[in-house]
Parts: C-alpha cells; sequence; structure tokens
C-alpha cells in the first residue's frame, strides 16, 4: 500500500465525480412531464427504451458489490466464489417467464410497485404490508454495501486519514459522496441513474477489458496466477485449520454452491430495486429484448472474477477482503488509470444506491402510507413523501456502514438475499395463477422468515458470533446449503398445505382486480397507461 493519499488517482476520480454529479442534476430535465407523480420521479414517466433500460438494469443488478465483494470472495475463499457467474446465467430465462407478464399488468393498472400488485392480485393488505416491509428491510444492506464500496476506494487512495484520525474528517469524504447521491436523487429520481449508467457502464467495462490483459501480462500469464492462487489458498487458515480455499469447489462444498447460486438467481429479480427499473421501460417487448442482452453483463462479470486470483498472485495484503482488488488496481495500473477504475467502483456504487432508495420509498409511500395513512394521497403528494423517504433509507444505510464493521457487511447483505426470497411464492406465483390462499401466502412468508433469519443469527464464523454467513445444514438431508433455499422450501410448502385446508373450509378470498388480458397487454393496448408527453419549457415563447 502506498503511503499518503494519491494525488494523480485522486483527481481523475473526483473529475469523474464530478462529471456523474452534473449529469445527475441535469437528469432532471430529461424527457420530464409536468406532472409530478410516482410514474414520473419513481420511474422515469415509464417512457424508456431498450437501451436506456439494458444500461439502468445493467447499473441495478451490477453494482459496487459486483466489483469488490464477489472477486473478494474468491481472493478470501477461493472458486466457491464464482457462485455469483452461474447465477447471473441461470436468472434470465426464469425472468424471460414472468417479467414481460410483471409489466404488462403493472401498466395496465398503474402498479409502481410488487405490492401494488400482490394487493390488486390477492385483496390483501396484510399480504402486501409484509411484501413491502421485506422490500425495505432487504434493500437496507444493500445500499450500505454500496457505501462501503465507496469508502474501500477511498481508503485505498488515503483519503479519510489513519484510523486514530477523528471519525468525522476520516468519514467526512463518504459524507460528502452521500450528500451529493442524495441530492441529486432527490431532484431528479430515477432519470438520475439512467442517465449516470451510461457512464458508470462504459467505465466498467473499459477497465475490465484492461485489467484482464494488462495485469497477467505483469504477472506472468495465467498458468503463474493460477499456481500462485493455488499454492497460496491450499495454505491453512489457522483460526479454522483447514485450507483456506481451493481454485474448484471440493465435494463436500458442492451443495452450498449450488443452492447459493439457485437461491440467488431466484432472489435477484424480487429485489425492489430491479422491479423498478423493468417497471421504467415504455414497452413489454423492451423487457424481452433484456432478457436477451443482459447475459453480455455475465460474461463481463466471470472475467471480473479473475481479478480475486489476481490479488492473490500479486501478493496483496489487506485485513480487510473488500479492499483487496481496489489496491491491487492501486497496485499494478499506473496512477491516472488507478483513478479510472476507482471511478467505475464508485460510480458504480452511486447508480445502484439511488435506485435502490428510489424503490424502497416507493414501496412505504404506496404501501403503506398511501394504504394505511392517507388513503386520499394525491399523486403529487405521493411524491413529495417518496422523496422524503429516500433520504432516510440513506441515512440508515450511511449509519449502518459508519457504525457496523466494514468486513460483515457481505453477510447482512447475503441476509436481505434470504428475506426478499420469501416473495417469491406471491409475486411469482401470483403472475401465473391465484391458487394460493392469501392467508396461506402469508403464513408461508412467515414462516420462510422466522427460519431464514434464526438459522442466519445462529452461524458463526472465526470472527463472528451470529450472522457468520448464509449456509447452514439443510435439515433432512445433512449437507450445508443457502439458507435462503431451505426457507423458501418451507415457505412453499405451508403455503401449499395452508391452501388445501383453507380452500376445503371455504376460507374468504380477496378481490382479483386484474383480468387474464392484463398480463399480455402492451402499450398501445386499451386501458395500458401511456407515456405522458414531454413538457413545454417554462421559458417557451418568452
Amino acid at each position: 500500500m502506498k503511503d499518503g493519499v494519491n494525488g494523480i488517482a485522486l483527481a481523475v476520480f473526483i473529475f469523474f465525480f464530478l462529471v456523474v454529479t452534473v449529469m445527475g442534476f441535469l437528469a432532471a430535465r430529461w424527457r420530464r412531464s409536468s406532472v409530478e407523480s410516482l410514474d414520473e420521479w419513481g420511474l422515469g414517466g415509464r417512457s424508456f427504451g431498450t437501451w436506456v433500460t439494458w444500461f439502468l438494469l445493467g447499473g441495478d443488478l451490477y453494482t459496487a458489490y459486483t466489483f469488490v465483494a464477489v472477486p473478494a470472495a474468491i481472493y478470501a475463499g477461493g472458486a466457491a466464489g464464482f457462485y455469483a457467474v452461474p447465477y447471473t446465467i441461470l436468472v434470465y430465462p426464469l425472468i424471460f417467464t414472468f417479467l414481460p407478464r410483471l409489466w404488462s399488468v403493472s401498466h395496465r393498472h398503474g402498479y409502481v410497485t410488487t405490492s401494488d400488485f400482490v394487493r390488486g392480485r390477492f385483496g390483501s393488505k396484510g399480504l402486501s404490508l409484509a411484501v413491502a416491509l421485506t422490500g425495505i428491510l432487504a434493500t437496507m444492506p444493500y445500499i450500505a454495501l454500496q457505501l462501503v464500496g465507496i469508502q474501500a476506494v477511498l481508503d485505498v487512495m488515503g483519503v479519510g486519514g489513519g484510523d486514530d484520525t477523528n471519525w468525522f474528517v476520516k468519514d467526512l469524504p463518504l459524507l460528502i459522496a452521500f450528500a451529493v447521491l442524495a441530492a441529486y436523487t432527490y431532484s431528479s429520481g430515477l432519470r438520475a441513474p439512467a442517465l449516470i449508467a451510461f457512464v458508470k457502464d462504459g467505465l466498467i467495462y473499459l477497465v475490465i477489458a484492461v485489467a484482464i490483459i494488462y495485469i497477467p501480462i505483469k504477472l506472468g500469464g495465467f498458468d503463474d496466477i493460477f499456481a500462485k492462487a493455488g499454492d497460496a489458498l491450499s495454505q491453512k487458515n489457522p483460526a479454522t485449520g483447514a485450507p483456506k480455499g481451493a481454485l474448484a469447489p471440493g465435494e463436500a462444498g458442492q451443495w452450498g454452491y449450488a443452492t447459493l447460486a439457485l437461491g440467488s438467481a431466484l432472489a435477484l429479480f424480487m429485489y425492489p430495486h430491479s422491479v423498478t427499473a423493468t417497471l421504467s421501460s415504455s414497452k413489454r417487448n423492451v423487457i424481452r429484448r433484456n432478457t436477451t442482452i443482459l447475459p453480455l453483463y455475465s460474461l463481463m462479470l466471470g472475467l471480473l472474477a479473475l481479478l480475486g486470483f489476481m490479488a492473490i498472485a500479486s501478493g496483496v495484503k489487506v485485513s480487510n477482503g473488500q479492499l483487496a482488488i481496489p489496491q491491487l488496481f492501486e497496485n499494478m495500473f499506473p496512477d491516472w488509470f488507478a483513478g479510472v477504475a476507482f471511478a467505475a467502483i464508485g460510480i458504480g456504487a452511486l447508480v445502484p444506491a439511488a435506485i435502490m432508495s428510489i424503490a424502497a420509498a416507493n414501496l412505504f409511500t404506496r404501501n403503506i402510507y398511501k394504504d394505511f395513512l392517507k388513503p386520499d394521497a394525491t399523486p403529487a403528494q405521493e411524491a413529495r413523501i417518496s422523496k422524503l423517504v429516500s433520504l432516510l433509507v440513506k441515512v440508515g444505510a450511511l449509519i449502518f456502514v459508519l457504525g457496523m464493521d466494514k468486513t460483515v457487511a457481505i453477510n447482512f447483505q447475503l441476509l436481505g438475499g434470504i428475506w426478499i426470497l420469501q416473495t417469491l411464492p406471491a409475486l411469482v406465483g401470483g403472475l401465473f395463477t391465484r391458487w394460493f390462499h392469501r392467508w396461506a401466502l402469508l403464513a408461508g412468508w412467515a414462516v420462510g422468515m422466522a427460519y431464514g433469519t434464526w438459522a442466519a443469527w445462529s452461524t458463526s464464523s472465526p470472527t463472528q458470533d451470529h450472522f457468520g454467513g448464509s449456509s447452514k445444514e439443510i435439515p433432512g438431508l445433512g449437507e450445508i446449503g443457502y439458507i435462503g433455499m431451505t426457507a423458501i422450501v418451507l415457505n412453499v410448502v405451508v403455503t401449499v398445505v395452508l391452501t388445501f385446508v383453507l380452500r376445503a373450509f371455504k376460507a374468504p378470498d380477496g378481490v382479483d382486480e386484474t383480468q387474464p388480458s392484463d398480463y399480455v397487454a402492451d402499450a398501445g393496448d386499451p386501458g395500458v397507461k401511456q407515456e405522458l408527453p414531454p413538457a413545454v419549457p417554462e421559458t417557451a415563447g418568452h
């Protein structure tokens, strides 16, 4: 690690940060309607085409977590960290089957959130509230992880001082980044991350293309990289007495690897931010096309994951694995290009953090504030409340980052994945059938949430007594697997059994406000919400 502040890298980082800040505020004027509503602020007017949606979804799904935590997992434990690659391959055929249906019914009825759909489909505000609270709860650690990514970059650049520096001075750069993010998100809504995503993805592709060629040349080629990484991972961990990892998952880890990949794939598009980006598109076919071209990001992710092995081979030594890749860039790249790489990570945190805070705010506004506190709220009032809540969500994530051990942030994000997975039966099941009873879905959700939370809390690691990981022995099988998959199986079993029971006793169903034709409707069909015309500039005619 270089001593002091890397001035050149910091200058390049600040340049790109200023560029995206300006873009974030200018986005308020981009294709904006004169009508203030959640459709406009929280969904960009439902007007984005194929490429804007592609960049927005890519910016939404491939985050600072991708750039920092995935290769950090490989740096710490070897190929087990590659689980993120198969799950992003599995997810696209899955979403091709249900996202177009969600888009159609949401545009037909003006739904802004998944909870809106659940309430309309099952006629249950209680089930809708459960889905909304789960979405908000699961999103908070995900936003925090983005801020951890920014802080990792700042630490490697030497910004903020040492461990003995006053906490305010040390965290001031992160506070500034947070304030800017909050300001342009409040001003521009979803249009800000949609516009900035073009810069973010361009930088990420550039950095990975250079890194995958330049760094192996400096390290003697991939043969040397894998040999050195294999030797390092085969060394015993003093805390456990077992090897630190392996170049390929061993037989004992295969269940954990497979269930984590499958569970993560099922959970990815349950997150509110994924749905928010999806519903912002202008046509049903935009979603269908995006499910076919988004796998390009999976190719990028596979190359990015290899950076974990490169960090090992280059001799990077960090106490916090999330610093491994930023430190690799600082060690291997010229200072100016290290600044470009740091900017890619930093902007890769700002884009999804903005979308996540907007999505969580929309859930609160539509499914808590309007459903339970102010049913007669106007569209303008909804937009105003959502703006304020988006600020509170970011503050909560910032408090988490400043108050918690940064090394455990990834474990809490994985816990969020366990939680959000429990909304799958209500959301995806509801898109294809109404056979599940609303009370059974609520009971299944409660069982899955309770088991998943307890199992995660009781999981320890060499450094943590609780929430030490996301894998535990699968009851009845004796294999170690992803807690989320066990929880969702329990969830589905309870839902199915109770549905049979409740149907037998003729328990009352809620009112379904949807029709079969709603699930295949497209823009231009009767009853489908259309894009609002662009606002006339106030200065026109003067």
